[in-house]
This record gives C-alpha cells, structure tokens and sequence, in this order.
C-alpha cells in the first residue's frame, strides 16, 4: 500500500525563482503541469499533501544566473553582492507571478496573509501560498518596498542569504565549520528586525552568522524562526545551528524547519542523493530533545537543494511520514511537525 498522506504545511522553497528563471528558456513549466523535473507543481503538491508553505523570492548574485548550475561554495561569484534596484524589480517579478498563478488556478491557490487563510485554503484543499523574501536586497534603508511588499502579501523575511547586505552578514556554506564567521547585523539590519516585528512579518534566521543570530535574539519581540536549517551537532556546516542556539530558539517559543539538503544533514557533509531518510530522523530526534514537540517542523528547500533521492519531490513527502512513523513518532507528534508547528507560530508572530 502507498504510505499514508499527512497535510504538510513546508517553512521554505524556491520555486517562484525556478519559474521565473525558466520563463522563455528550454526548462519553461507550467506550475499546474506536472513535470519531471524540480520539486513542485500543484499535481505533484497534491500527490504528496503539499498543503502549502513559505515560498522564497531570492535574487541570485548572477543575473544570468544558469538554471542547470549547482552553487559551488568556493566561488564568490555565487555570493556576490546584489544591488536593490535589481533585487527590488527581481522580487516584484516572482511577487507578480505567484499572484497570477493565484488567479488562474481558480482557487486552487491562496495568497495567505493570516492563519486563518491558510486554515481556509487548507480546509478546502486549496494550496496555501506564503510570500517569504531570502536576503532583504530588494528593501531600501527607508523601508518603503517593505512597506509595499507587505501590503502585497509579504510575511516572512530573511535579513540575509549567505552574502553580505546592507542589513547584515550571512553564513557561508562552509564545511566543517560553526557558524560564528563574521559580523552580525549593522543598526540598517535592527531596524529592519523592528520593522518587521511593526509589520507583524516573520524575521527568519536561516543564512545569518551565528552573531546576527544573538543579535535578532536581542532585538526582535517575536519568537525566533529558522525557517530551513539543521542540527550543528550532527553535520557541522556553518548553515546548522548550534545547540545553544536551538536552546535559545526553544526558550524564545520558535521553530526549527528540518532542510531536506543532504549536504546539511549528512555527517560528512557531502551532497548525495543516497542520503538515507534515518539520517533526516536523526536530526528531528535532536531537533526535538532541544526543542520539544511544539518546536520543530519542516523547511525543506524544496527547488533550491539536492534532498534524498528516497523523497525525490514533493510528491515523495509521504516517504517521510513513513520514516517517522518507523521511528516510532506518533500521530500527534506527526502533524505537529508536518504543519501544525508552522501555523502555531506564524500565529504568535503574525498577531
């Protein structure tokens, strides 16, 4: 029998920007087509009980960034800093194309500005659709595209991806490594954290050096989020997060979203699709020992990053659940992890 289908409300992809880049090249698709390429399309969210999530607005270091290219750490080119008009009119591109794919899916896709759309859009097996900015270049020192991206949907937001900004200093993907490599926010970067909590938009602490971590700790009034990062004790990448983060993070009544990216769970930080899902469980079991079960849940990067080959897309989801299960998580703590989690402290940060 096929496993057992869970809703999965998911704290991170990169879909919109795979769209956008695909648009008048050979790997153009369709979202409501199912493809045999990437993470996701509405059949594929169906098949898997893809209920909705975070979807990401990132501008590349590249303008003519390559599609079938893979981020090497080693070369800056990938980490290069990007202007705010290009990131600004880039954003408002991907903005653009998930409100028309909104419209033309005649209601099989919602824009969700509060829990209680995404509770609706869930209640009618809509796709719930989250607008989440990685690394803030699009917002001017004044605030003001912040101002308009929320007014537009926006409610989630990374100050940083793993480059520097005006607002902060993101981690490098380094191998091994902490995540203690550099500065933390400049006064642009905590006043964007207090817009922000003003906003009642989510401030999301994956990318961020291990210092702009204590730095939002001590700015924001919100619960702290890492929308897709992973256990530092278990694959120390500099994108993990150390324990006296989780500790902090727990404390502070936030979340972890498990990443799906083998690199950033396997021990020896390798990027294999063989990755076997033990490994993943592995990473929710210490997630949830320093978290506790309200806790943790799921970011996995879907679009953006190589996941096991054992869930392959977002179709593969139900794999997962099965992993857990075999691992003895019961079926409370299941649907806390898969969605409930997320809709609990997007309730506490949007309210």
């Amino acid at each position: 029998m096929p496993p057992s289908r869970v809703p999965v409300f998911d704290g991170h992809n990169d879909t919109l920007l795979k769209l956008e880049l695909g648009e008048g090249t050979a790997r153009a698709r369709s979202f409501f087509d199912r493809a045999r390429r990437d993470h996701i399309d509405l059949p594929r969210a169906r098949e898997g009980g893809f209920a909705g999530g975070l979807f990401a607005m990132f501008v590349p270091s590249q303008a003519d960034f390559d599609l079938n290219s893979r981020y090497d750490p080693n070369d800056p080119a990938h980490f290069a800093p990007v202007e705010q008009p290009r990131a600004l009119a880039m954003t408002l591109r991907m903005a653009a194309r998930a409100r028309r794919i909104e419209r033309a899916s005649d209601g099989a896709v919602a824009i969700c500005r509060s829990v209680s759309e995404i509770r609706a859009a869930m209640a009618r097996d809509a796709l719930a659709l989250v607008l989440h900015i990685e690394g803030a270049e699009a917002i001017d020192p004044d605030f003001t595209a912040l101002e308009v991206l929320h007014a537009a949907g926006l409610r989630s937001l990374g100050p940083v991806w793993s480059r520097d900004n005006i607002f902060g200093h993101g981690v490098p993907m380094a191998f091994p490594s902490g995540p203690d490599l550099g500065p933390g926010l400049t006064d642009a970067g905590k006043a964007l954290v207090r817009a922000c909590n003003g906003l009642k938009i989510l401030v999301d602490l994956s990318h961020i050096t291990e210092k702009g971590f204590w730095d939002v700790a001590a700015t924001t009034e919100a619960p702290l989020v890492a929308s897709h990062s992973n256990a530092h004790a278990l694959c120390a990448s500099a994108r993990n997060l150390t324990d006296r983060q989780l500790d902090a993070i727990a404390e502070s009544g936030g979340l972890v979203g498990l990443n799906f990216h083998t690199a950033f769970l396997r021990e020896d930080g390798r990027d294999r699709s063989d990755t076997p899902l033990e490994t993943m469980v592995r990473h929710l079991d210490h997630l949830l020992a320093r978290l506790g079960e309200d806790g943790v849940a799921l970011g996995s990067d879907f679009d953006g990053c190589l996941v096991p080959r054992a869930i392959g897309d977002v179709a593969g989801l139900p794999h997962l659940i099965e992993a857990m299960r075999a691992a003895g998580y019961g079926e409370a703590l299941i649907e806390k992890i898969a969605w409930r989690n997320w809709l609990s402290v997007l309730e506490r940060t949007w309210s």
